[in-house]
């Protein structure tokens, strides 16, 4: 990965407690598993989150897929440390686990 599209990430990354790479927007998700993961996070009390269409980036796109050497989308960082995707997210608000992992990005 070129330095120039890592420090771009690192950037996303650090400007929000909660960033969710995504296939749409939070308004808008063009996914459904996208959708999935922005209503679970709503439920979760997380109104403010970011979120970055892959769609509009094919660079960005390949990028975060080194970056978290993870493959699909959509993938949830909370304070730039990557979670996962839909069905680990899924798995964690299932189980009650995700409000720990939100913890660090409310405070």
């Amino acid at each position: 990965m070129q330095d120039a599209l890592r420090t771009r990430i690192e950037g996303i990354l650090g400007a929000s407690p909660v960033v969710l790479f995504m296939k749409g927007t939070k308004s808008f998700p063009q996914c459904g598993f996208s959708a999935t993961v922005v209503e679970i996070l709503r439920r979760s009390g997380v109104q403010d989150f970011q979120t970055v269409n892959i769609l509009e980036d094919a660079e960005l796109r390949q990028g975060m897929k080194d970056f978290a050497q993870w493959p699909t989308f959509p993938q949830l960082y909370v304070r730039g440390e990557f979670v996962g995707g839909c069905d680990i997210v899924r798995d964690l608000f299932e189980k009650g686990e995700l409000t720990s992992v939100l913890a660090p990005a409310q405070s």
